[in-house]
């Protein structure tokens, strides 16, 4: 494992980590972590990966994990900026050093939706989406709704204008947010356009996107639903070419997917479930 340190176009310092095979099948993927998840979630993946032959890379979206600040308050940061940005940052990195490879995406929630940030999105060869939706607040079960509405409507915004920054821990939901970044996460939820409300405040490249894409959504994602799902790939993404996964409880062997716990080492045998996606290789 290697600790990157890239640098934005608007000059931070986003840090990585490139997880090098032993036997390189000269193919590339790249891991966009999920809303607050720092990159250390994904280590045992990507190792499993790079075991197959992979070259991987991990990162953490400024304001989160390694690239967080000493003071989350009044740091400039927004899923806009990490998508334009922070993304960005390590697909300049990837096309410079790695050209020749077949290169993938894994966009883990919100990493799948920075993706028409980037007109670099391009260049890959095909997507994976673990856990992503159109997470508008119409698309979820009642009771998740209900949260949301609590959550977003109102507890959501009144702590991120005390605080100056979301404590998302305090409610289970990962790391602590910048400012804009919860802001823009409350677009997600409560606007109908969802994705594509972001997606408007910013150069749009998600039509141009036509690749193949393996989507998978957990059967116990109390967060995600089939009809989210589907508008992403409808009405965001209108172009790529989708295959669709349910992974059942049952073929986890703790029983316990959900919306983060697909990348815990505990369920290291879903994990041949994108292997077998991305290659021949058949495992036992």
């Amino acid at each position: 494992m290697e600790k990157l340190i890239l640098t934005t176009q608007d000059h931070i310092s986003v840090i990585a980590h490139l997880f090098p095979p032993e036997n390189d099948n000269k193919k590339l993927l790249l891991i966009n972590s999920a809303t607050g998840v720092k990159q250390q979630i994904y280590f045992s993946f990507a190792k499993y990966f790079a075991g197959k032959g992979f070259t991987v890379i991990t990162y953490d979206y400024r304001g989160i994990g390694l690239s967080k600040p000493e003071q989350l308050k009044g740091f400039e940061a927004s899923m806009r900026i990490w998508g334009s940005e922070d993304y960005k940052a390590l697909t300049r990195y990837i096309r410079t050093r790695f050209p020749a490879y077949k290169k993938y995406c894994l966009g883990h929630s919100v990493g799948a939706l920075i993706l028409g940030m980037n007109e670099d999105s391009e260049m890959f060869d095909e997507f994976v989406f673990v856990g992503t939706q159109n997470a508008f607040v119409g698309n979820l079960k009642w009771r998740t709704k209900v949260e949301a509405y609590l959550g977003f409507g109102i507890v959501q915004p009144l702590t991120t204008q005390l605080l100056g920054y979301f404590p998302s821990q305090w409610f289970g939901l990962g790391e602590s947010l910048p400012k804009n970044c919860a802001y823009d996460w409350r677009t997600l939820i409560l606007n109908k356009k969802s994705t594509n409300g972001l997606l408007e405040k910013i150069d749009d490249y998600s039509r141009n996107l036509t690749q193949k894409v393996f989507v998978i959504r957990a059967e116990d994602d109390a967060w995600l639903t089939e009809k989210g799902v589907r508008s992403l790939l409808n009405d965001t993404y209108p172009h790529l070419k989708p295959t669709y996964r349910l992974v059942r409880v049952s073929e986890s062997e703790k029983g316990e997917i959900g919306h983060i716990n697909f990348f815990r080492s505990y369920n290291e045998k879903l994990w041949n479930i994108i292997l077998n996606e991305l290659t021949d290789e058949q495992l036992d």
